[in-house]
């Protein structure tokens, strides 16, 4: 997130840390993401704090990837957009809002808890249809399956 300390996962004492290097091509290549998401990522205040060469172009910092690493990853647990800039937010303010962070973290580890246990019974019920495709006269009834939590 620029120069902004943002989190004590990423915040290094190295200085070519947070110096900002990457244009937003090759930020684009190395994260998966368009430059049109990284551009809509500033905007609504996703990414801060982006550098800017003489020129006035985007340049991205070793920081940036890994907070786009995290969003990508909270993204993945099902967080909306909205929440994600939340916590930016948050991360912005410093220390103080660890507690909230903490809540948001429980929140969102539980729903992924949740999707795992979701995924483990669909991969049951793939299992039995597999099976009864395979010609397994055996194979149990999909509706049938269950999986131990």
């Amino acid at each position: 997130m620029g120069t902004t300390t943002w989190d004590r996962i990423t915040d290094r004492d190295d200085p070519e840390y947070g110096r900002a290097r990457y244009s937003i091509g090759a930020v684009s290549e190395l994260s998966g993401l368009t430059r049109d998401t990284l551009r809509w990522y500033e905007r609504i205040g996703l990414l801060d704090s982006v550098g800017r060469d003489h020129a006035g172009k985007r340049r991205f910092s070793e920081r940036d990837l890994d907070w786009l690493a995290l969003i990508g990853k909270l993204r993945r647990t099902g967080m909306t957009v909205a929440d994600m800039i939340r916590y930016a937010e948050l991360v912005r303010a410093g220390e103080a809002t660890y507690p909230e962070r903490l809540e948001m973290f429980r929140h969102t580890r539980a729903d992924v808890v949740a999707q795992i246990a979701e995924l483990r019974q669909t991969l049951a019920v793939l299992d039995c249809k597999i099976a009864l495709y395979e010609g397994n006269a055996d194979a149990a009834d999909w509706r049938a399956v269950s999986v131990a939590q």
